[in-house]
């Protein structure tokens, strides 16, 4: 493997890695806000809020790692033609 292939790969690896956090935090978010109802009690939130910190932090997580699918969204609205995932070999 040259160089240059090696730093492509290593760049597509980051770039779906940063597509892959948005989605992985919400995610979180989700299943700690509907599966902690006990949690309430531990905390000094009051039961009618609908999400403990934790969920606040991953939404956080989640709204911070949101620029790559926005670059991604604009790059698509820019060449409405383009794939999205570009095949091997081009």
């Amino acid at each position: 493997m040259t160089m240059p292939v090696a730093t492509e790969i290593v760049s597509h690896a980051a770039h779906q890695l940063g597509l892959a956090a948005t989605p992985t935090f919400a995610l979180m978010a989700w299943m700690t806000a509907i599966s902690l109802p006990d949690m309430t009690m531990c905390s000094g939130a009051s039961a009618f809020v609908p999400f403990n910190s934790m969920a606040l932090m991953y939404l956080l997580m989640s709204l911070f790692h949101l620029p790559p699918w926005m670059k991604l969204l604009a790059a698509r609205l820019q060449r409405p033609s383009t794939p999205l995932i570009q095949p091997e070999g081009n």
